[in-house]
Formats: structure tokens, sequence, C-alpha cells
């Protein structure tokens, strides 16, 4: 690890040894909770960690002001005050970094309401029918790094991989892995980015509006932002074993009463030779997005869950 990168790890220790919890809403959550007072500046570890408001020098810990100086991911902010480009969120009972609010960067790594989600439908599929002790499971698109994490946590003994295409999610997902104790390959790259081998279980809660500003983070691409989901179908389906799983969390654009996604995933499974379990799990998210032009046919954007399971041979 570079001098950056372990004072970001110093930074998890100590915000668990001082009880540091943070959840994190959604960013129209977020812009509501700060537009109560826009000029205050951050004090506590969550204002300045979670919330994501500028702070004065000399007016926080001065513990985890020090090891964001080290890590250098203070910048300026108006009013004489700085702040810090890293946020941290407690999902699963672990510590994750990513962006700072708002994550307006192309490189931004974001964690949500969609992260708590996608780590609850993990631990429901790998509980109820555990993979082999020493499978592979990867992690598509990882972000922060919780999917990998929650799914090491469930199969210590699994070889773990995560990819993305951000280079600086990957490095922040590194670090949260190594401050929940294990040590995950990552791969910079597309899909699975050249992963080697057959994989056991495939993880991926990819982007799936449509950003207009087309952040890989955020953007979904064609289908109304689902064009990503279904290429990470049809590309985790061509290496997975006999047996094995796609666990794919996603969001799906209702057009007419018609779930396209739902369709395409049936096209898929069905040209694959897979089984396909496939529900909503939230019938109506981001519903700020249907104001915008490219969603005027849309009747709701809903978060749906795909398990495509492979026959065993």
């Amino acid at each position: 690890m570079n001098e950056a990168a372990d004072a970001l790890g110093a930074l998890l220790r100590y915000l668990d040894d001082i009880g540091y919890h943070f959840v994190t809403p959604t960013p129209a959550t977020h812009a509501r909770v700060l537009a109560r007072d826009p000029a205050r500046a951050g004090k506590s570890p969550q204002e300045v960690l979670g919330w994501s408001l500028p702070f004065a020098s000399g007016g926080i810990d001065p513990a985890i002001e020090a090891l964001l100086a080290e890590s250098g991911v203070v910048e300026p902010a108006p009013g004489g005050l700085v702040r810090s480009t890293v946020r941290v969120s407690t999902v699963a009972e672990r510590l994750f970094l990513h962006s700072a609010y708002p994550t307006t960067a192309a490189d931004s790594v974001f964690l949500g309401p969609d992260t708590y989600r996608f780590v609850q439908l993990i631990r429901g599929e790998l509980q109820s029918s555990p993979p082999s002790p020493d499978g592979t499971i990867v992690d598509i698109g990882t972000g922060s790094g919780a999917g990998a994490v929650v799914a090491a946590d469930l199969c210590p003994a699994a070889r773990i991989a995560m990819t993305d295409l951000n280079s600086r999610a990957l490095e922040l997902a590194a670090i949260n892995a190594r401050h929940a104790g294990h040590t995950i390959g990552a791969l910079e790259g597309r899909n699975l980015a050249g992963l080697e081998g057959e994989v056991e279980v495939a993880l991926a809660n990819p982007p799936y509006v449509i950003d207009p500003a087309g952040r890989t983070y955020r953007h979904g691409g064609d289908m109304h932002g689902a064009e990503i989901s279904v290429e990470i179908a049809k590309a985790a389906l061509d290496t997975l074993r006999p047996g094995g799983r796609l666990i794919l969390y996603t969001g799906s654009a209702i057009v007419a009463g018609e779930d396209r996604l739902r369709r395409a995933l049936e096209e898929t499974a069905n040209s694959a030779g897979t089984a396909l379990r496939y529900w909503e799990i939230d019938p109506d998210v981001f519903g700020e997005e249907l104001e915008n032009a490219e969603y005027r046919d849309v009747d709701r954007i809903a978060v749906v869950a795909a398990i495509f399971s492979v026959p065993r041979s």
C-alpha cells in the first residue's frame, strides 16, 4: 500500500475505535437535509465524513483531520473552509470509504440505499444456498466493494474477486476489504475484466438510470438505463460453472405497464439454458428521474432482483 492508502486504512480503524456509524441516504434526501442550513460547518465525524459538510481547520477531531490530510483527501471549500473528498458509511456492520457528496466527478465511487438492498439480497441468497467452499465469487462493478466484502464474510474459504472500470473504486474497495480482514483480488476493466477460470457466483449491482453526464457509476445506457444490466448478465453467464449463479440487483423502467428488462433477461436466460427467478424488491424508486425528458414515457422505476441459476451437469 502507498502512504495515502495506509492513512485511509488508519482512518477506518480510528473510526471503528470511536464507534462511528453513518447510514448514507439517497442524494435527494442528502440535498434536502443540507438545505436546512446551507452555511453550516461540520464539527462531528458524522457531519464531516457522512454529510460531507465543510469544516474549519482545527475545528474537528485532530486525529481525523490529520489522517485526512495525510491521505490527500482534503480540498478547499468556500469561506476559507476545507472538506473531505471521501465519505465513510456503515453497511452490514462494516465501514466503507466512498466519494463525498455530491458525486459529480467522473470517477466518483457511489454508495447509497441500493448498496444496503444489494447486500441484503446477497446475504439471503448465499445463506439459503451456500456455494462450494472453494468456489470463485466475483463482484462485477464492485464500487466500494460492499458486495465482495459481504460475500467474503459469508464464504471465508471462497476465492473472491472484484472488478470495476473505475481505478479509484478499486483503490477504495481494496482499502475497505483490508479493513474488513479480507484480501480480495481486484481487476480493472469491464464486466469480468479477464478473470480466469470458471465462476460459481457472480454478483452485480450495475447502474440503471440514464445519466446525461454519462458518469460510469450512474449511467446504465439504453433501454432507459437497463442496457448494462443485460450486458453483464450475458457476460456472467458465459463464465458460470455448472450449478453456478448470477445474483443481479438492478432497476427497471416500467413503460406502459411493461417490464422490458424482465423480458430481455428472460430471453437471455432461455438462450443460455439457465433458470431465472425475478421479482420486484421495491416498486418505485428515484421518482425524481421521471421529471427528466428521457423518462417522459416511463410509469415508474422498480428495483428488481434477477437470479440466474446454471443447471448442474
